[in-house]
C-alpha cells in the first residue's frame, strides 16, 4: 500500500544509496539523446539534407520551426502523461518515439517526409526533454530537487558535446542513413534496458494526506487558473523572453563572429561557451536549493545582458571569447530554474501541469527566436540591431521576474 509506514518514513536525499539519484542518472543518458537527436542534431540534418537532396535552406528550416511548435503543443500534457501512466512507461514511450524519429528522419527521400519525421521528433523530443525530466525527478525529490535536476540536465550539454561529433564522425563513415539508424539503435539498446532495471516506483511523500484531501482540479483548471496569476505568468513570461534571447544569439554566434575573429576562434568561442554552461550548471546546484531563485534569475539575465554589449561593442579576440565564457555560466542554468521556483511557490500537486504549461510556452517563443535575429540582421545590415533587442529583453526580463505576485501554496488545486 502506498499509505504504508514504509512510504511514510523520512527521505534522506543527500544519501548516495538514495534511490533517486539512480533516476538521475537514467535522465543523464536521457537528456544526452534527447538533446543530441532532437535539439543540437537540428543543425546535422540541416546540412545533411541541404547537401543530400539539394533542398533550399528555407524549407528544411521551417521543418525545424514545425518541429518545435508542434512539440510544444505535446509537452503541455508531459505531466498529466507522467502522473496517470507512471515515471516508467512514460520513459520508454518518449525512447521509443525518438529512436523511431531518428530512423524517420534518415529514411526521408521527400520534402513532406521530413514534416512527418519531425512531427515524430516532437513526439520523442517532448518526451525526452526538459518537461519529461523535471517531471519524473520531482517524484523522488523534493529538498534536492534543485541539485537533482541540474545534475540530469548536464545530459543536455554532453548532448551537444558528444553527441553530434559522434553522429557527424558516424556520418562520414556510413552515410546520413546508416548514422541514423545507429543511433536509434544505440539509444534502444543503452536506454531501454536501464529504464526497465532501474525506474521503479517512486516514493509517496504525502500518502495521508494525499487520501485526506477533496477531490484535485483537473489539469485544465489548473492551466486556466495558471495563465491568470501574476506569479506563474511573470516567471513564465520572463523566461520566455530570455530564452528567445539566448537561443537566437546562440543560433547566430558563429555568423556574427566569424567575420570578426575569424572560423576557428569563432568555434573556440562556441566551445567556451557550451563548457561555461555545465561550468555554471555544476556549481550552482550546490546551492540552488538554498537560495532566491528569483534573484539569481535576475541576476543571471543581467550577466548575459552585459555580456552581449561586450559582444556588439568589442571586438577583440580575447575579449570576446571571454563575453561568450560569461554569457554561457548562465546557459544551463535558465532551463533549471523555472522549474524551481514553480516548486517553492505553488502547490506541489500541480506541479507537473504547471512546469509542462511553462515548457511549452517557452519552446513556442523561443522557436521564433533564431528567424527574428536573422530577419532584423538582413534588415540593418548587421548583428548590431538584432542583438540590442536581445538586450532589452533580458533586461525587462530581469525586472519581471522579481514581481511575485500573491503566493497561492494552497486551495489551488482545491475542489
Amino acid at each position: 500500500m502506498l499509505d504504508s509506514p514504509r512510504h511514510a518514513m523520512p527521505i534522506d536525499e543527500s544519501s548516495l544509496r538514495y534511490e533517486g539519484w539512480r533516476i538521475v542518472a537514467v535522465c543523464f543518458l536521457l537528456a544526452t539523446f534527447g538533446w543530441g537527436l532532437g535539439f543540437y542534431g537540428q543543425s546535422v540534418y540541416v546540412a545533411e539534407l541541404q547537401r543530400a537532396r539539394g533542398w533550399p535552406a528555407s524549407l528544411i528550416s521551417s521543418g525545424t520551426t514545425f518541429f518545435y511548435l508542434f512539440g510544444a503543443l505535446l509537452v503541455v500534457f508531459v505531466g498529466e502523461a507522467v502522473r496517470k501512466y507512471g515515471p516508467r512507461l512514460s520513459l520508454i514511450a518518449g525512447t521509443l518515439a525518438m529512436a523511431a524519429a531518428a530512423v524517420a528522419i534518415g529514411a526521408v527521400r521527400e520534402p513532406w517526409q521530413l514534416y512527418l519525421a519531425n512531427a515524430v521528433l516532437a513526439f520523442g523530443w517532448a518526451g525526452t526533454s526538459l518537461a519529461m525530466i523535471t517531471n519524473t525527478i520531482s517524484l523522488w525529490f523534493d529538498e534536492k530537487r534543485g541539485m537533482a535536476i541540474s545534475l540530469a540536465l548536464n545530459g543536455a550539454s554532453f548532448g551537444g558535446i558528444a553527441g553530434v561529433p559522434l553522429l557527424v564522425a558516424l556520418i562520414g563513415h556510413i552515410g546520413f542513413a546508416g548514422a541514423m539508424y545507429a543511433a536509434a539503435g544505440a539509444m534502444l539498446v543503452l536506454l531501454v534496458p536501464v529504464i526497465l532495471l532501474l525506474v521503479g516506483r517512486p516514493p509517496d511523500r504525502h500518502g495521508w494526506q494525499a487520501a485526506a484531501k477533496a477531490k484535485p482540479q483537473s489539469s485544465t483548471e489548473i492551466r486556466a487558473w495558471a495563465l491568470r496569476d501574476a506569479g506563474f505568468l511573470t516567471v513564465t513570461i520572463a523566461f520566455a523572453l530570455v530564452l528567445f534571447a539566448q537561443v537566437g544569439f546562440i543560433v547566430h554566434l558563429i555568423s556574427f563572429l566569424d567575420p570578426v575573429i575569424g572560423r576557428e576562434r569563432a568555434a573556440v568561442a562556441v566551445a567556451v561557451l557550451t563548457a561555461m554552461a555545465v561550468v555554471g550548471r555544476v556549481l550552482f546546484s550546490l546551492v540552488i536549493d538554498r537560495i532566491n531563485q528569483r534573484l539569481a534569475s535576475a541576476l543571471s539575465f543581467l550577466s548575459q545582458a552585459a555580456a552581449l554589449l561586450v559582444v556588439v561593442n568589442l571586438h577583440n579576440d580575447y575579449v570576446l571569447i571571454a563575453a561568450c565564457a560569461v554569457f554561457g555560466f548562465s546557459v544551463g542554468n535558465l532551463i533549471t530554474l523555472p522549474s524551481l521556483i514553480v516548486q517553492q511557490e505553488f502547490d506541489s500537486a500541480a506541479f507537473g501541469v504547471l512546469i509542462s504549461l511553462n515548457t511549452a510556452i517557452n519552446q513556442v517563443t523561443y522557436a521564433f527566436g533564431p528567424g527574428v535575429v536573422g530577419f532584423l540582421r538582413d534588415l540593418s545590415g548587421g548583428y548590431t540591431l538584432p542583438f540590442y533587442l536581445c538586450i532589452v529583453l533580458e533586461v525587462m526580463a530581469a525586472a519581471l521576474i522579481m514581481v511575485r505576485g500573491r503566493p497561492r501554496l494552497s486551495g489551488m488545486t482545491s475542489a
